[in-house]
């Protein structure tokens, strides 16, 4: 027995070795299994997002599949079908049905690409249901598994090596790396590919994310090893790679989809043509066209001026030989010697402007006479009539708002905005800190899974930490808001994307570095060891850092750390929201940290938007405070929403003194400068405090009732019309109280002539140049209110009106209180002490001052010496030439930064925004009402998946991304179009219905595990291309919008879409859609600007398109939209505005000078001339000392034309008057007469006050008040009193012929009656000693 026993066992061993070398040889033959059916849990897989079903390891043959088994083979394995019956696979129903739920996953991504989902269905199915499935892979580990709830242990496979063609795996590849996912405008590859993210993927990178068991959705770990085809070196005896064939993206699939689109497939793309090429400069030969031009223009000038002067001088040597009829010669002895002037002599020109002068000379002389005869009757009137206006200012209203200054109401941005608002929510408040620890030293790490890493210094744990901290600190704001009538946080006006209705603290979008670790500190703070090829090592939060900024949509990381990417408000966080300054996605080498809290907008009448501001302000309290504690560790910037608009009110009110100080200046130069000081004991006499004091009331009071005025009829100001107009009409009014007091000063009394008389006789005389002026900058103010720009035009009301208002008060109120003064000096009382009289007299000459005779002996005949006035003409063409090609470079636009004081936190911010931020604003592409996207022409003129348009919507905005530096586009659009037919798709999981129970009928959300949901909501398409039906459209689009994305359906629309469709409550239409995508960073005005203007290009050629498809009206338009595009339309017509308005604004210089000096049309062309000299001049400097063109210099040329006027006007009037036989001693008499009281009066003036700016805080000021007013003054000044005499001297008008026979006729009258001999070369002062019809201070004007 015991021998037989022994002969069993034996023989059993015997069979045991035999079977196991049957079963060595056979582990990798055809037609054989290596597992079949499921074992259960994996045992290893721990955190796992779905449950992680593995095989029970089975050597056996392949099974033939029939009935169900067969069906549901044909559904979720399409490739491994070969017919009922004739069909073997190594897989059971359960492993179908495991198979199926897991594809439902990533078709939920990559539906939009049939052949892309189809060969990654592919890869796992050959696989796991491969009838030679033994051949192609090797177990590598198994576990032992209780069966439940037979408590059978079964030997279940948890690893193993698959051997796989790099035909089958790099065109699998490929037919998916492009694939997008339009929510994010990222590559689905990136949630597929772990730590390596889109850029850095390969086929083998993405095959080995997904036989990695970490990552949370891998049941069991699967070793890809890709070997090319028919190599056989490395793989085991029997084994085979396995070669299927893969599909390319722009094939058509076995099961009849449809080829990839151009969004997610480069093959698919038609040729599309590139960019047209910029314009080249203009170039003549290697030089700058404009310069060649101005040199060629002023070569010519030079050489016209050249032949007028040899012509003049040919012609006046001529005359000096034969004398010329109507003038004056000398004789043998150097006699002057008269020629009568005839009356065919006399033109209608000429006759019509003494006419004129004389009907104006005598309309202001009686009404000074009477306003100096009533004084206290006409500054009590006076008083009360400002005082009416006034009353007006109670009602007044600032617009600080930077839209509603800047942008019309009609304008193509402000109805674009107001479509937005209307429609959409408007764009959410920002609240951002941007921080960077410089002084930290960077440190590699050596990581398990990623290898060595650099890590940038501010990338340290107790950073990060800190960081948290002050996170943390900011989300507990909480406050009383008596809006709110309790106590107000974060959740009432954050904006929360999965939870706008009921928004907790965690639901706020807080998009920092420590959401990674969803603001834990514990995870921040795991570590844990983890083994991977044999090498354990301890893994850490850097580990998790460095997957999640690769794959940020990640739920799951592939560390043993198994923690989520995700924040804790359910978003993914990408990386350029989290940190900043890195180069080619190097994230770990970043600079900086973000840390950014979103809140709602809120239109400025809702409560909850003083909420919003009373929250950001706690939040710069807190930043502020933190910023201050020296035990900070950051160096850091930082703005609120309401930042802009604090620092901008801030500087105004902090500069407001540097203004009253410039005012103050003035006031006192013009004090001091009014003053005839003839002695010492008599300068409380003579000096004019009192005198400057009132014409400084008289600007300010015009100011107060213009504001009054238009206070009055509903017209909004600014700071800038407070802070430029009064400046403005102190310019001009100072420049007419100067010629006013100075002619009066210079004035002596006829024997006889009252006071009041002699100040009426004096104003007669100044007042028609005091007109003209004031008329033609009125006018001119007037016709610049023809600009869109609301602060363009209000600034042009008020400026025209104040400086109407302070001629008027010039007039009436300022004639008076000189009258007055003129008492007192007549009475040799003191100015302030009026009580005191002094005894020394006044002297008996007219007080000349210091300017009149120094002008009169030095300058003007330097000035006008033969070679200085060649030299002068020459140098000021040059000039002219040269800023005519500087003004073709001067740049358009306003750096937001220039709007902040020069120690303003929000200057740290942009260049730290500039300097650290990765991304763009984001650009919403804006659809109006009358589109239907409910046929199947509407979706495929929008989406960009399979069966869409090669030119639709959204495949547009992305052939535009291949072109950043053109089109300023860096992301392509996110369109809930092509999500919502994903989403839509069988072949996801994310729309089903209630089959049974009280919902039956009604969408089932996917996280729902009920057995009562078993209906999709959409039948599979034949082709793969999936269109819904109207009713269909428009049933599920609702539960699309409130569908919240998660793992088991990354597709659903709320927080990415449910704000971004508007449906009409009756009808049920969109009326409003619109598609995100996102600029490159713009760092200047020019950029935006073109931003705004090549996304209009691209929004128009969308337009016409879609408006092509049945059923569009014509009024449909698509139009793009971001926050930023109402500041910076100007830019796009601000050129074509300036000259328009400038053009407006010179029209009435020409043509009130040429009205009011009888219609001299030479005088009112040369007097057009040097204003718009003077112009473009001021254009070229600002480009030399870096001035852009904007809507605030463009307000200050509007100015300079004005101030022009001033310096200009009254000179050429003067010229035009004058009597003196030739051009040049005209000239030099008009030049010292009224230049002087020109310089005294504008320049003078105007310096002492814009110097005082250049110690503004704000750099608007300094910049476009400072240096710009300094510029135009100067400019003036040298144009007015240097370059117009020089020109009036080669071209002014000849001496009016009627005003010298009407001394003439005068004159022999006078001979006639009283019997006096002849006076030689007859000058004005002996004609108004003539007569009294032409006054001697008419030659002075």
């Amino acid at each position: 027995m015991h021998f037989r026993r022994k002969s069993w066992t034996w023989s059993a061993v015997l069979f045991t070795l035999a079977a196991c070398m049957v079963l060595a040889s056979a582990q990798h033959e055809p037609g054989y299994c290596a597992f079949y059916d499921e074992c259960g849990l994996n045992p290893a897989v721990e955190g796992a997002l779905i449950p992680p079903k593995v095989p029970c390891k089975d050597f056996r043959k392949a099974v033939n599949v029939t009935g169900d088994h067969y069906e549901l083979l044909k559904s979720v394995c399409p490739i491994m079908d070969h017919g009922e019956g004739e069909t073997l696979v190594c897989c059971s129903i359960k492993q179908l049905n495991a198979i199926q739920t897991s594809l439902m996953l990533s078709k939920a991504v990559l539906i939009r690409c049939p052949s892309c989902a189809e060969n990654f269905a592919h890869l796992h199915c050959a696989t796991t249901c491969s009838p030679n499935q033994s051949q192609i892979l090797k177990i590598t580990k198994t576990a032992n598994i209780t069966q439940v709830p037979s408590g059978i242990v079964k030997e279940a496979v948890v690893g193993y090596e698959a051997y796989i063609a790099t035909s089958f795996s790099h065109l699998s590849f490929r037919s998916c790396k492009n694939v997008r996912i339009p929510a994010t405008g990222g590559y689905a590859i990136a949630t597929m590919c772990g730590r390596y993210g889109s850029t850095l993927c390969t086929p083998q990178r993405w095959l080995d994310f997904q036989g990695d068991s970490s990552n949370g959705l891998a049941p069991l770990d699967i070793n890809f090893k890709l070997l090319p085809d028919g190599q056989t070196a490395g793989l085991p005896p029997g084994a085979v790679l396995y070669a299927g064939r893969a599909l390319n993206c722009n094939e058509t699939t076995p099961t009849g989809g449809e080829p990839c689109s151009c969004q997610d497939c480069e093959q698919s793309c038609p040729a599309v043509p590139q960019p047209e090429p910029l314009p080249e400069p203009f170039m003549m030969g290697h030089l700058d066209g404009v310069l060649v031009i101005c040199i060629i223009v002023f070569a010519c000038l030079c050489f016209i001026l050249v032949c007028y002067i040899v012509l003049e001088y040919s012609s006046y040597y001529r005359e000096k030989k034969g004398g010329r009829k109507g003038k004056s010669t000398k004789d043998l002895n150097e006699n002057v010697t008269e020629h009568k002037i005839r009356p065919t002599d006399v033109t209608c020109s000429d006759k019509a402007s003494l006419a004129t002068q004389e009907f104006l000379g005598s309309l202001f002389q009686t009404w000074g006479t009477i306003m100096a005869r009533y004084p206290l009757i006409v500054l009590p009137v006076c008083f009360v009539a400002v005082l009416i206006f006034a009353v007006g200012m109670k009602d007044i209203e600032l617009t600080t708002d930077p839209v509603q200054l800047w942008s019309a109401p009609q304008s193509r941005a402000m109805r674009e905005k107001t479509f937005h608002d209307a429609h959409f929510d408007p764009f959410f408040r920002t609240n951002q800190l941007i921080l960077t620890a410089p002084d930290r030293p960077a440190h590699y790490y050596d990581s398990l899974l990623f290898g060595e890493q650099n890590f940038s210094g501010i990338l340290s744990k107790d950073l990060i930490t800190e960081l948290l901290e002050l996170q943390e600190k900011i989300q507990a704001i909480e406050f009383w808001s008596d809006d709110l009538n309790r106590t107000a946080s974060l959740k009432d006006v954050c904006y929360a994307p999965l939870n706008p209705n009921n928004p907790s603290l965690t639901d706020c979008a807080v998009n920092s570095l420590p959401q990674y670790f969803q603001n834990s500190i514990d995870n921040l703070n795991a570590k844990i060891n983890m083994t991977e090829l044999g090498v354990t090592k301890e893994v850490d939060w850097r580990d998790h850092f460095i997957y999640c900024v690769n794959s940020p949509l990640s739920f799951k990381d592939i560390t043993a750390l198994g923690m989520s990417c995700m924040a804790d408000y359910g978003a993914p966080v990408f990386p350029f929201l989290a940190v900043g300054g890195y180069d080619n996605e190097e994230y770990t080498t970043a600079e900086a940290l973000i840390l950014t809290f979103s809140l709602n907008n809120y239109a400025r009448t809702d409560v909850k938007f003083k909420v919003a501001q009373e929250w950001e302000q706690r939040f710069l309290d807190i930043v502020q405070e933190y910023q201050k504690n020296p035990n900070t560790n950051f160096t850091f910037a930082y703005m609120a929403e309401r930042s802009l608009e604090d620092e901008i009110n801030r500087t105004t009110a902090e500069d407001i003194p540097i203004f009253m100080i410039s005012y103050a200046v003035i006031f006192l130069y013009i004090a001091v400068a009014l003053g005839e000081y003839s002695s010492f004991k008599r300068i409380l006499v003579d000096s004019k405090f009192l005198v400057g004091l009132g014409g400084i009331l008289v600007v300010g009071c015009s100011v107060i009732a213009s504001m009054g005025f238009y206070a009055w009829i509903g017209m909004p100001s600014s700071l800038v019309i407070i802070q430029v107009v009064p400046f403005l009409v102190l310019a001009v009014g100072a420049d007419n109280i100067f010629i006013f007091v100075l002619e009066y000063q210079r004035d002596m009394r006829k024997p006889g002539e009252k006071r009041e008389e002699q100040i009426g006789r004096v104003l007669g005389n100044v007042a028609p140049s005091m007109l003209l002026c004031s008329l033609s900058e009125s006018v001119c103010f007037f016709l610049g209110a023809l600009s869109t720009m609301p602060a363009v035009k209000s600034f042009a009301l008020y400026a025209a009106l104040a400086v109407l208002m302070d001629f008027i008060l010039q007039m009436t109120a300022f004639v008076a209180l000189l009258s007055l003064d003129a008492r007192r000096q007549d009475a040799n009382r003191c100015e302030i002490a009026c009580c005191v009289t002094v005894k020394t007299r006044r002297q008996s000459e007219p007080n000349q001052g210091v300017l009149l005779p120094l002008m009169k002996k030095y300058y003007a005949p330097v000035l006008l010496n033969s070679v200085t006035r060649v030299v002068v003409m020459v140098g000021f063409l040059a000039a002219f030439c040269a800023c005519v090609f500087l003004l073709f470079h001067v740049k358009v636009g306003l750096n937001q930064e220039l709007a902040m004081p020069s120690d303003s936190y929000m200057l740290d911010y942009f260049a730290y925004l500039y300097k650290y931020f990765e991304v763009g604003v984001p650009t919403y592409f804006i659809t109006t009402k009358g589109f239907n996207f409910t046929s199947e022409a509407g979706i495929n003129a929008v989406c960009s998946s399979v069966g869409c348009d090669q030119f639709s919507l959204t495949q547009k905005i992305r052939y535009a991304t291949e072109y950043p530096d053109r089109s300023y586009l860096s992301i392509p659009a996110s369109s809930w179009v092509d999500d919502y037919i994903d989403w839509l798709n069988p072949g996801s999981k994310c729309c089903r219905i209630y089959t049974s129970g009280p919902n039956t009928g009604k969408f089932c959300a996917a996280n729902e595990t009920t057995l009562m949901c078993l209906k999709k909501c959409i039948a599979t398409p034949e082709n793969g291309v999936l269109r819904p039906s109207v009713e269909d459209f428009n049933k599920f689009l609702p539960d699309f919008l409130s569908n919240r994305p998660d793992l088991q359906c990354p597709k659903g629309g709320l927080g990415a879409y449910d704000k971004a469709v508007v449906k009409d409550k009756n009808t049920g239409e969109i009326i409003a859609s619109r598609f995100m995508a996102y600029h490159t960073p713009l760092v200047n005005s020019q950029e935006f600007t073109g931003a705004l203007e090549e996304a209009r290009k691209l929004a128009l050629n969308i337009t016409l398109a879609m408006r092509n498809i049945s059923g569009t009206p014509p009024d449909f338009e698509v139009f793009p939209y971001t926050v930023t595009y109402v500041y910076y339309e100007q830019y796009l017509t601000i050129v074509n505005e300036g000259l328009f308005n400038i053009g407006m604004c010179l029209l009435p210089t020409f043509v009130v000078c040429c009205i009011l000096l009888g219609m001299d049309l030479r005088s009112g062309f040369l007097n057009l001339l040097t204003i718009v000299m003077i112009t473009v001049d001021t254009v070229g400097v600002m480009t030399l000392w870096g001035i852009d063109f904007n809507a605030v210099s463009l307000i200050n040329l509007v100015t300079a034309v004005g101030i022009s006027v001033e310096f200009v006007s009254h000179l050429t009037r003067s010229f035009a008057l004058s009597i003196q036989p030739t051009r040049v001693e005209r000239a030099k008499e008009a030049t010292a007469n009224m230049g002087s009281a020109v310089f005294a009066g504008v320049a003078m003036t105007n310096l002492p006050g814009i110097v005082v700016l250049a110690f503004a805080k704000a750099q608007l000021i300094q910049i476009f008040f400072f240096r710009l007013n300094l510029v135009i003054t100067l400019l003036g000044m040298a144009h007015g009193l240097i370059f117009l005499p020089v020109l009036l001297s080669f071209f002014g008008p000849g001496v009016n012929n009627a005003v010298l026979l009407q001394i003439q006729e005068n004159k022999a009258r006078d001979t006639e009656l009283d019997k006096q001999h002849t006076h030689d070369n007859i000058s004005f002062e002996n004609y108004e000693k003539s007569k009294g019809e032409i006054d001697a201070n008419y030659t002075r004007l």
